[in-house]
């Protein structure tokens, strides 16, 4: 053990595991990037004890993958991208359909508002991605189902392997905005059919616009995520 591996301080495992994962989901690092033991210590100011620890471990989550001797941030192909959303759309949307049976009205309120917060960010991809994000995870607490969140997280995790976000897409936002209301309205209506089928037509279009994406069909601005 060095020096440096003995002054680590207590919980720099799990640190620096979150440190990387957040740089991954940012898009610091992206699919294909090298991730080098030594220059990860460095940025995020831990041992390289830990760091090791946390590709490691990230890498049994298939979030990393190695090239030759070398750590790389892994990669979706066709198939792994279209099962992802099949089970992305169908856990959403079960989420949804809990929502409107279990969200409070203060959860409700919540999520109208940042319906209402997210039309400024029209035209800035990668804001409008985060927001995003943060809507989707707000669905997922007011479902009041702590085993259907955790399992949201590790979909959610391996959707930062996407390079870019389908919100990047000309005139994806505005319509994506739109079907976020609709899920809300359902949901306010405590409508769970509705808001259910609401989530995963949004799922849906989103996966449409990402192979449109993919197929070089749509035009789109710089993005991460979505």
């Amino acid at each position: 053990m060095t020096a440096q591996d003995r002054k680590s301080p207590p919980g720099a495992q799990k640190d620096a595991y979150t440190l990387i994962l957040e740089a991954i989901d940012r898009g610091v690092y992206r699919p294909g990037d090298r991730l080098v033991e030594s220059e990860l210590a460095d940025r995020f100011g831990v041992s390289r004890t830990p760091v090791r620890e946390a590709l490691q471990r990230l890498e049994t989550q298939s979030m990393l993958a190695r090239d030759g001797r070398s750590m790389i941030v892994a990669s979706l192909d066709h198939n792994q991208l279209a099962e992802l959303y099949v089970v992305r759309s169908e856990l959403e949307g079960l989420a949804a359909r809990l929502a409107a049976q279990h969200a409070s009205d203060e959860e409700i309120r919540v999520l109208r508002g940042m319906v209402e917060d997210d039309r400024r960010l029209l035209g800035d991809p990668a804001a409008l991605a985060r927001a995003n994000r943060r809507f989707h995870k707000q669905i997922h607490l007011a479902s009041h189902n702590r085993y259907l969140v955790q399992q949201l997280d590790l979909v959610h995790r391996s959707m930062a392997l996407l390079a870019s976000t389908s919100l990047a897409a000309e005139g994806r936002d505005a319509a994506a905005l739109a079907e976020h209301d609709a899920i809300i309205r359902a949901i306010g209506a405590r409508d769970g059919d509705a808001a259910y089928e609401a989530l995963r037509t949004h799922i849906s279009r989103a996966f449409e616009t990402r192979l449109k994406i993919d197929a070089g069909e749509v035009r789109t601005r710089p993005g991460k995520e979505g």
